[in-house]
Parts: structure tokens; sequence; C-alpha cells
């Protein structure tokens, strides 16, 4: 029987301060705080441990500075391709930043949202919770212990990146009455949705400027299967016009007035939220609101590295604006013969 080969040994910061001359604490300064070496010197032991096939041992990084250069992302739904963007956006600012991405998948339960950030938490130097289910109390408590950054989701003194659907809610309104719509319903997505509870405030409120009363039917599942559901509700109350909680629910709306023979937009319009892949290709494609979603995980990433450096500073808060992209799903208010 052969005797399996001696695996190779781990090359270490003595190895490079042994190739290039300098201290091992020189050494460790250049690799983890590249800053505070001069460029001179940064760049021979960079080159060295390159050239050594150096690969840092993060466990004892963090055993002597603290931290894991671990961020944790949350997402409520990864299925969602709302997500796909967003994590696509935060993972590219970390890589650039020198840290690891964990993406973990909460499946709209805070209950798992707050076992995963406590069971992670010696693992992780912060968090993005995109969508959190948690109460204000529960993320404000979290905050004050995890540096984090909450996407689409406003409570105090915890930063956050907010897309203003809201806003988007106002403009779709607006577009339906301008076609003539004089019934909207909302078809309201889970209840534990921060966001969902916003843009039903919004268009509330938009319709009450125009003496309109709008209605909610719901909450419905924020998916496409739920589109069917949703569809015959909306046919129900005879109104000519709805504005779903997501493109993923009113995606799967079109598919069942199409199943039952209604018309879109000819007998009924409606819009989405937060332009999807696919929302384009849809039939009839898809008017909805168009979110800077990617950009909301890069600042999202730049907010909690920023925190991380300086612990003592004031929580932001920053709001990115959305547009309603009208499509083939939205027409003007059918005539009656």
């Amino acid at each position: 029987m052969e005797t399996p080969a001696p695996r190779p040994r781990r090359v270490t910061i003595n190895d490079i301060a042994a190739a290039t001359g300098y201290a091992a604490s020189t050494v460790s300064r250049a690799l983890s705080r590249p800053g505070r070496v001069n460029a001179e010197t940064r760049d021979r032991i960079q080159a060295a441990a390159r050239e050594l096939a150096y690969v840092p041992n993060t466990q004892a990084r963090a055993l002597t500075s603290g931290r894991t250069e671990t961020i944790s992302v949350l997402v409520s739904d990864v299925t969602n391709p709302f997500y796909f963007g967003l994590i696509r956006g935060t993972q590219q600012q970390l890589k650039a930043a020198g840290y690891a991405h964990l993406l973990i998948d909460s499946e709209n339960s805070a209950e798992l949202e707050s076992h995963m950030l406590t069971k992670m938490r010696q693992s992780i130097d912060g968090a993005i919770l995109a969508a959190s289910r948690l109460s204000d109390r529960a993320l404000a408590a979290l905050a004050a212990d995890l540096p984090l950054v909450a996407i689409n989701r406003t409570v105090r003194g915890v930063q956050s990146v907010v897309i203003d659907s809201p806003s988007g809610i106002a403009q779709a309104t607006e577009h339906l009455i301008s076609l003539g719509h004089r019934e909207i319903v909302y078809l309201s997505g889970p209840e534990n949705s921060w966001a969902n509870e916003a843009r039903w405030r919004a268009l509330s409120a938009a319709g009450g400027r125009h003496g309109l009363a709008v209605r909610r039917l719901g909450p419905f599942p924020a998916g496409r299967k739920s589109g069917s559901a949703a569809a015959d509700a909306l046919l129900n109350t005879g109104a000519t016009a709805g504005i779903a909680f997501n493109d993923l629910l009113a995606i799967g709306m079109l598919t069942r007035l199409r199943e039952r023979g209604v018309n879109v937009p000819g007998q009924i319009s409606i819009v989405g939220c937060d332009d999807i892949f696919g929302a384009d290709f849809c039939h009839p494609t898809l008017t909805t609101l168009t979110a800077p979603i990617e950009q909301a995980g890069r600042m999202a990433v730049s907010m909690l590295l920023a925190r991380l450096e300086n612990p003592a500073g004031p929580a932001r808060s920053l709001v990115l604006p959305t547009h309603l992209t009208v499509r083939e799903s939205t027409g003007p208010l059918p005539t009656t013969p």
C-alpha cells in the first residue's frame, strides 16, 4: 500500500518575511492594512506573497484583528428575481473591498432571520438585510449589537437604503387616472413586508388627492403562483385597473387573465413593481416601477464598510428614486358597448 504524499506546508507570514527581509509585523500590516505601509514596501511584500502563493489564514486574522472580513447579505426569498441585481451589486462591491460575501435566504421568516444572524455573529463583521421581516424593535436592538444596513426598511437609528417605490406607486396611479380609470385596486403582498405597507399608503394618498376610493385585496404571497387568486379576486371587484405588490404577482395575474379570456389592457390594466428580469418578455409586456436595485446593493455595502471604519458615526439613510416604465399591460378605460 502506497504511503500518501505529505500535504504541502502552508506558506506563512514568516516565510514572506524571510524572503523579503522585512519583519513579520511589517509583512502582516502590508497584507492586512496596506494603507499603513509605504508603497514600495507594500509592493515588495505583496509581490512576494503572490510568488509564494500565500493564502491568508482568515481565522488567525480574525483572532488578532477582531475582523473576519466577511459580510452576510440576507434576502427574504433568493428565488425572487428582484434580488438578482441586489446580490450582484453587493457581491461586486464587497469583492472590490476584499470582503467575502455570505448569502442567506431568510425564507420570509423573522424568526429564521434572527436565528441566522445570532448563529453567525462571531463569523461576520456586519450584515445587509434586504426587506427585513424583523419588527422595528428587534431590528433596532440588532443594530446596536451588529453593524448593519437595512434595504427597503426604515427604523430610527438603523442605517438604511430605501428604494422609493411609494413615489413610483404615485406615478403609476397618476398614469392610470390619466387613462380614465376611476377604480383602482391594490393587490397586497406579505403582511410583514414594510414595503408592502408603504406602497399601499402611497396608493391611498394618490387616490385621495383625486377623490377616488381605492381598494386593497389580499394579502397574497409574493410569487407568481399567487397571481391566479389575485386575478380572480380583482375580477370580482369589477375594477378596471390593478397595481400588484411586485412583478412576480403581476405576471402570474397576466397568465390567469389570459386563461380566463380577459383582454389586458383592453378590459383591465395591470401594473407591477420592481421591473425584474422578464417583465418586458411576458405577454403583454408589463408596465412596472423601475428601481436601481443593483445600485442599492452597492450603496449598502459602502455605508456598511464606512460604519465598520467609524463605529461612532451617525446612522445614515439614503433614498433612491424610481420611475414608471410604461409598457403594454396598461391602456385606456374600456368603453362600454
